[in-house]
């Protein structure tokens, strides 16, 4: 960044304009300044973003940053089609590494040449040789900052007067001085050399010249043998044999954050480990950039008596939060910010007399926290009475369970595990098979509550190691592959152990079984759910809010639907997929006005469920409030949902367009002859029922209603961000359909059996509900959705731990092996769960 900085106030001094990358074609083509009246010499300049030098594999994916920087093999490099064709000279600032995209390849730039591409230069600062830029082999001199790269015969030359691309690759440019400041700078160091270079013992150098003495006399100086300390303890911990299992009885992991190594606090803190008779084991480390930046290192601290290990811990903490109107021991200043972190029992300090378990959660989104909340305790002091009760008591009454949880993101893992007890957060990227390696050797089982693209790599990791998994997401033809893999290792893939898929199997295979062990046949089944807000949250003309990004919940709701009923195959259209919603109204809950979307493929549940060639009807649904289905669709017919970049989003005024010009041009409003006395939500219903995108007034209006509350109608302008209508739409339905802080979500779960017997026994319909709302507990909120996922997975990670499901394999919560004592502890939660039958 600050390199990038620094070429773009040199540009800046050339008299220049800078263009969007969006812009190059049409000025390359045309040789006109789109932006301002001509001026006689003008250079052009473009900022390029990562988002210009990618885009992701598929083409129904918008760009996302964080995405990209944690899975680059998801995105295909675009700038040398983008960008590279239009420029002169390209300036490279990127940071790169090698499981990147290449900014520009040696075949891109020979294919480029033989179009007629103008670039003539490369000035890549940061020097990566043979990296972002291919075809850099070499760096080059402040002397001789040059040299010519010909793609035509990838040949390289030291003149410049041939065909190709001149190079400057100058790998100190970065840090280069001015002369006059480089003259100074000798000129004032001079004076210290003499006594330095002469100087037979560092006591007799002046203080700041003796710290900055890191060698002397061929060894590391005093104030940086933690440099060895620290390495050889990484290379013990890096050992995939040794890794987490240390000789001490008890561990910890102490985080230390502050300025650890430019004032040696590390130092002072090594030593008082040490010092105490315990040992440590380097895990992470991260040093500032600069004297302003702090540094942070994470210790696995471990000692044979937990009395030594508490005294370590009390000292350390002692320094960094001495107490009121006392210095650090010894009589230093407090002159340093050190912190100790949370400071998590290990897996043997859990409780004596108890059998410890570990768990490793892959993944710190909404759904984690409630499932390590549940594990964690556990064995401990505030384990659950409700457990007593249930199947796996005695398991909970003589085991203890250490969680750890894993996120490419340390700060996710942190604010999960904050305030729980026996959960540690640590940083895991899962696609680092070495590291993923490590991490489950060291447990006893693995939750994955990441998406299911990862899931066939940590359940091959999980069948190499023989260790169980439990997953929330739908079993994929890749995981089911691997059925066979885990029976011969012994273990088990559990899943689809959520809310739906989850719990939704087991109240249907419950009342399937039920009804088939009664003699009864299913005629027709019914299944509904849907996360929504509770009555008070839905307080937007479309009655629902989003706890994630639109994008995923809007794409999910134009899939196409398969069902069956009364004996016929019924099919719609993803495009007719919200005109097909129906009314719902379950009797126990009247005050509900909801609605029913038909929910993909509803025939591969007849197969799972062994009812197929019984059942009539086999029907999901998702559920909606009355009222959604209409609007969304009419929204989609007005084009608010097209992903298609060409869709305009700049006019003849404005560089971007507001959310008002946008709008106008879905409705084909003029903004000339727009009359502002038309009050905004007639004028959009007119339009509406105009253009026919729906025939109804009440529809129009309430659709405009939507619009209105969504900000279409401002004059704000639309972020450059934003290539769709799609993303338009998804942005303002994030930043306008939000819960906050205060606000509840609410889950309803539908099942409903209708049941023929023979010898004359009356039919019966038989209907089970899951009814569950946010909580709010120890001042956190935590939504129905996270608790009514999360605790499932918790409950499945329980009953392998205690034995209580020994098929082996890939598995559903379809057998009532797992079902029976699942469903037994949900009560046993709290989850309302009511059954009835007529």
């Amino acid at each position: 960044m600050q390199v990038s900085l620094g070429a773009q106030e040199i540009f800046k001094l050339l008299p220049h304009t800078f263009v969007d990358s969006s812009k190059l074609p049409k000025l390359f083509d045309k040789g006109v300044d789109l932006c301002q009246p001509k001026r006689a010499f003008q250079v052009y300049g473009c900022i390029v973003t990562s988002e210009d030098m990618v885009e992701h594999n598929d083409p129904n994916e918008v760009f996302d940053k964080v995405n990209y920087y944690a899975h680059p093999e998801r995105y295909r490099p675009i700038f040398h089609e983008k960008v590279a064709p239009y420029a002169s000279v390209i300036v490279n600032c990127m940071y790169w590494e090698k499981r990147y995209p290449r900014l520009l390849t040696t075949k891109q730039l020979q294919d480029l040449t033989r179009k007629g591409c103008p670039l003539v230069g490369i000035c890549d600062i940061t020097c990566d040789i043979g990296g972002s830029i291919e075809f850099v082999n070499k760096s080059t001199s402040i002397d001789s900052p040059l040299f010519r790269y010909d793609p035509s015969g990838d040949s390289y030359h030291d003149d410049m007067e041939g065909d190709g691309v001149i190079c400057l690759a100058v790998d100190i440019l970065p840090t280069e001085f001015a002369k006059e400041a480089s003259q100074h700078f000798g000129d004032v160091l001079s004076y210290f050399i003499g006594s330095l270079a002469s100087s037979k013992d560092l006591e007799d150098l002046p203080v700041h010249l003796k710290r900055a003495c890191i060698v002397h006399k061929g060894a590391l100086t005093h104030l940086y043998e933690y440099i060895p300390r620290m390495r050889n303890s990484q290379e013990v911990s890096e050992d995939v044999a040794n890794f987490g299992s240390y000789k001490n009885r008890y561990t910890m992991l102490v985080s230390l954050s502050g300025h650890l190594f430019d004032k040696f606090l590390i130092n002072e803190a090594l030593d008082i480990i040490e010092a105490a008779g315990g040992s440590f084991h380097l895990v992470k480390c991260q040093v500032g950039q600069c004297t302003d930046s702090t540094s942070y290192s994470e210790l696995e601290v471990g000692a044979d008596d937990s009395v030594v290990l508490d005294k370590i811990v009390d000292t350390l903490t002692s320094i960094a939060k001495p107490k009121e109107g006392h210095g650090i021991p010894n009589g230093k200043a407090n002159m340093f910010a050190l912190k100790v972190g949370e400071v998590k029992d290990s897996f043997v300090k859990l409780g004596y007399g108890s059998k410890k378990n570990t768990v490793l959660v892959l993944g710190a989104g909404r759904v984690c926290q409630p499932a390590v909340e549940l594990l964690a305790s556990i064995g401990s002091d505030s384990s659950p009475e409700w457990l007593k009760s249930c199947r796996i008591g005695e398991f909970g009454e003589q085991n203890s369970i250490q969680v750890i949880v894993a996120s490419l993101f340390l700060k996710d893992a942190e604010e999960i595990t904050e305030g729980i007890p026996y959960a540690i957060a640590c940083q895991l990227d899962v696609m680092d098979h070495d590291s993923l390696y490590k991490y489950i050797m060291q447990v006893d089982i693995v939750i994955s509550l990441l998406p299911p693209s990862f899931h066939s790599t940590i359940a091959n990791v999980c069948i190499e190691l023989k260790k169980h998994l439990v997953t929330a997401s739908y079993i994929n033809d890749s995981i089911y592959k691997l059925h066979e893999a885990a029976k011969d290792c012994g273990i088990t893939i559990l899943g689809e152990m959520g809310l739906d898929p989850g719990i939704d199997h087991m109240m249907a295979m419950k009342m399937i079984d039920e009804a088939h062990a009664q003699g009864g046949k299913i005629r027709s089944f019914v299944s509904n759910c849907g996360g929504i807000p509770s009555p008070a949250a839905a307080n937007n003309p479309l009655a629902y809010k989003f706890s994630w990004n639109p994008a995923g919940a809007i794409r999910a709701g134009r899939n196409p639907a398969t069902y069956k009923k009364d004996g016929g195959i019924v099919h719609v259209d993803g495009d007719d997929l919200y005109d097909s919603a129906t009314k719902f109204r379950m009797h126990d809950f009247p005050a509900f006005a909801l609605e029913v979307l038909p929910n993909r493929n509803s025939l591969t549940y007849g197969d799972l469920y062994g009812i197929q060639n019984e059942a009539l009807t086999i029907f999901r649904g998702t559920l909606r409030y009355e009222g959604f289905g209409e609007i969304m669709g009419t929204l989609a017919r007005i084009g608010f949902f097209e992903s298609e970049v060409s869709l305009i989003l700049t006019n003849e005024n404005k560089d971007r367009a507001t959310y008002r010009t946008f709008l106008f041009e879905l409705l084909k409003i003029e903004s000339r002859s727009f009359d502002e006395s038309v009050k905004p939500d007639k004028l959009i219903t007119e339009k509406i029922i105009e253009l026919g995108f729906c025939k109804e007034n009440g529809t129009a209006f309430r659709t405009a209603k939507a619009i209105m509350f969504l900000g279409f109608y401002e004059e704000t302008e639309v972020p450059s961000s934003c290539q769709s209508a799609f993303d338009v739409t998804c942005l303002r339905m994030e930043e306008r359909l939000a819960y906050n802080t205060t606000e509840q979500d609410m889950v309803l779960l539908y099942h409903e059996l209708v049941l023929e017997f023979p010898n004359g026994r009356p039919t019966e319909k038989h209907e089970a509900t899951l009814l569950e709302f946010g909580r709010t507990q120890n001042g956190k909120t935590i939504s129905g959705m996270a608790l009514t996922v999360g605790i499932p997975v918790a409950i499945g990670a329980l009953l392998l731990l205690a034995g209580k499901i020994t098929s082996t394999g890939v598995l559903r919560p379809i057998d009532a092996e797992v079902y029976e004592p699942a469903l037994e502890m949900l009560h046993a939660y709290g989850f309302n769960i009511m059954e009835k039958i007529d």
